[in-house]
């Protein structure tokens, strides 16, 4: 815990301007990032008297080492660069609302030449019209399979579509009248666009010009005795009124507004939109935050409206916004607003009337929606503190280990022999910090040996970084430090023994890598930057031990070591005879198995993708300058590798694409290349007579990972 004063600038040195400000901790990552229109009495706020501060505030204040400010021309560049650091480095200490769920959208992909209609998740792409957000993807199917009888736009995968173009025939939906079917040329590329944008004209509440047009149409047919017509006319019509009815008029005005409500207490804030086009609420959703200091709704809102439309442009940022606080000052939010928009954006608080009431029923459900959040977290928030400190308590740790790293070796009967570092902060998953690593030191199998090598591997990058940033230095005798992901060598297929220096100019562990390819000057997170309070091995006494001896060796004597073993799921430390036994009913062992289960999941994932794509590896994947076309190429104009083999040079130039010279690399290098061993049909005992004449097979795990035909089964004991 750090001395605010320690670190406290003189007043004279801050700038008496508009700027944003950056506090850092003793690793240099970016906690906070905050914007002030007066640097300096924003920052002199922070260095009070401690007992005078929010109980967050005085957290982040003495877990930063350091405080750094870039002065802006106004408050709207204030405002832009603070949204662009926050979304850059995510600073722990920042207002960052949590969504417990990706909302659907109903997309349309105009950026296509035949538009597509589909439920779309996730970032935002350019030329595709958006319309929502929903809460639930059933809604938009519900909505659009009411809609496809007036608008047959295309709602079919890229796949279907060129299938169905391919074959001459539509899907069933071309059959049923649901889709127009551009596929097979039954409309042209030009009307089928037509159609789709007066898809999104509906969707965007323009629908009473449809609606009279074919009221007007449905007459027309009626006098002219086309009775079947009109009938079709009719049902089509109520079913645009039904997609209608699904979102009610709440403005009668037509307005284009999104509503915000904040429902706070002291220590989390709930926000609810309702997004309304046309005077229709076409979508909603909702946050949830840690307040990380005292902040006031007005804070609240412009956080929100950050993240909200940080990332948005032209109309997808309302004409209104109706919030139930302005900012402080609002006018720059109002500008940068209207600067995202391309047009005027009024931002302000209902006073009367239909808007005020509905940001009324806005509130009540952000209210619901804290509510229901506190009643959801309480129990997990108690849970993980409780599960923290009887690990401390077990292990006799100083306080609770807030970083948690896993670490688990996986092979194959020896072969592929994978590792995996899976990171727990403050007993959730941190799956941006997760690691896996391949053992290159020996080869065979050896866990212990394996968990030393990564054990090593790891920390040696960490302390390359303490060494390269000026936190830590080492002691000319040891020489420098040279691990990475990959292990250096001094010669091809040697492994570098501890302690050998690295070449001048390079990076730890990567041959001619330089050292600048670490970026943590500007704040974002490198990839073994934070050393973590425990470190837990998947294994015994042996396993343990080995990741000790590891830690010793480097010189780290500040993080706790730990093992677990699956047999009686008791914990072993390197120091004791025994093991520490915890309760069955533990939360601590229960944290500790799903850090082991999660590390096993992501070694075992990856050691069987690379076993997979070693089953698949061909003698042609040594030929260079061959890619995967003319590949395919040569397979298929002589049916396997074995008849490619024994082809004359002359013959393997008949390929389209194969010229003399790149023929003959193929004659010598599958030559050169020692023939397959001869397959074994496991179930019948029969040896097939050439394993190259055709592909491998693979199958599926219960997992859903590909394993090649014949492999072991992990269920039988043989992979781990």
């Amino acid at each position: 815990m750090a001395d605010p004063s320690s670190y406290r600038p003189k007043s004279g040195q801050i700038p008496d301007t508009p700027g944003v400000y950056r506090f850092r901790d003793e690793h240099r990552r970016v906690i906070y990032v905050g914007k002030a229109k007066s640097l300096r009495q924003r920052l002199a706020n922070y260095f009070q008297d401690l007992a005078s501060l929010h109980p967050r505030t005085r957290t982040m204040v003495t877990t930063a080492a350091s405080v750094e400010w870039t002065v802006v021309s106004t408050e709207v560049e204030a405002l832009q660069l603070e949204y662009s650091w926050i979304k850059e480095y995510d600073p722990r200490f920042n207002v960052k609302y949590r969504d417990d769920k990706s909302y659907p959208y109903l997309a349309v992909t105009m950026n296509e030449e035949f538009p597509r209609v589909q439920v779309m998740r996730g970032h935002k792409k350019k030329g595709v019209r958006y319309f929502g957000p929903y809460g639930h993807a059933w809604a938009i199917r519900d909505t659009v399979d009411l809609l496809l009888r007036v608008f047959p736009v295309r709602t079919c995968s890229a796949g279907v579509f060129k299938n169905a173009a391919r074959t001459g025939r539509p899907c069933l939906l071309g059959y049923i009248g649901k889709c127009s079917a551009p596929c097979v040329g039954r409309i042209a590329p030009e009307e089928h666009r037509e159609l789709a944008e007066e898809f999104c004209d509906f969707m965007a509440g323009r629908t009473g010009t449809y609606l009279r047009r074919l009221e007007q149409q449905m007459t027309e047919a009626a006098e002219e005795m086309e009775y079947e017509r009109a009938a079709r006319l009719r049902d089509d019509i109520e079913a645009l009124k039904k997609a209608m009815e699904k979102s009610a008029v709440v403005l009668a005005d037509a307005t284009d507004a999104d509503l915000i409500a904040v429902a706070e207490d002291e220590l989390e804030a709930a926000v609810q939109i309702f997004h309304v086009r046309g005077g229709r609420v076409r979508g909603q959703r909702g946050w949830v935050t840690d307040k990380v200091e005292d902040v006031t709704t007005g804070a609240l809102v412009e956080h929100a409206l950050q993240q909200l439309y940080g990332e948005e442009t032209g109309d997808a940022v309302p004409k209104e916004v109706l919030v139930p606080a302005l900012p402080e000052p609002f006018e720059p939010v109002q500008e940068w607003l209207t600067d995202r928009r391309g047009s005027n954006v009024s931002l302000r608080i209902p006073q009367r009337g239909d808007k005020k009431a509905l940001m009324e029923t806005v509130q009540r459900n952000a209210q619901q929606s804290l509510a229901l959040h506190k009643t959801k977290r309480a129990s997990d928030l108690t849970t993980r503190s409780r599960a923290l400190e009887e690990i401390a308590d077990a292990l006799d740790l100083d306080s609770a280990p807030l970083r948690i790293e896993c670490y688990d070796i996986s092979h194959l009967q020896g072969d592929d022999v994978v590792a995996s570092m899976v990171v727990f902060e403050d007993g959730l998953q941190r799956k941006s910090e997760y690691r896996r690593f391949q053992i290159k030191g020996f080869a065979g199998q050896d866990d212990v040996r394996s968990m030393h090598e990564v054990i090593t591997r790891r920390f040696r990058r960490y302390l390359a970084d303490k060494e390269r940033t000026g936190e830590w230095v080492e002691d000319e005798a040891e020489g420098a430090l040279t691990e990475s992901g990959d292990t250096a060598a001094t010669a091809p297929g040697t492994p570098t023994p501890p302690g050998t220096p690295a070449p001048p100019g390079t990076a730890p562990g990567r041959d001619a890598a330089p050292v600048n390819g670490f970026k943590d000057e500007d704040g974002r997170p490198r990839k073994f930057a934070y050393p973590p309070q425990l470190v837990v091995v998947d294994g015994g006494r042996p396993q343990v031990a080995a990741a000790k001896r590891a830690l010793d060796e480097l010189g780290i004597d500040d993080i706790a070591v730990c093992g677990l073993a699956k047999r009686l799921e008791e914990v072993w430390l390197p120091e004791d005879e025994d093991p520490v036994v915890l309760p069955r009913t533990s939360e601590g062992l229960y944290l500790l198995q799903r850090m082991r289960d999660e590390a096993h999941r992501f070694a075992i994932t990856y050691q069987r993708t690379k076993r997979a794509k070693r089953f698949r590896s061909s003698p042609l994947d040594d030929v260079p300058g061959l890619g995967e076309t003319r590949k395919q190429a040569l397979i298929k104009h002589f049916g396997s590798v074995k008849k490619l083999r024994s082809a004359t040079i002359e013959q393997i130039q008949e390929v389209p694409g194969i010229g003399r010279k790149t023929a003959e690399t193929i004659a010598v290098a599958l030559a050169q290349a020692a023939p397959a061993a001869p397959a074994v049909n496991t179930a019948t005992g029969e040896i097939m007579d050439d394993r190259e004449d055709e592909a491998p097979e693979t199958t599926a795990d219960a997992s859903g990972e590909p394993v090649p035909a014949g492999a072991p089964d992990d269920r039988r004991g043989q992979e781990r």
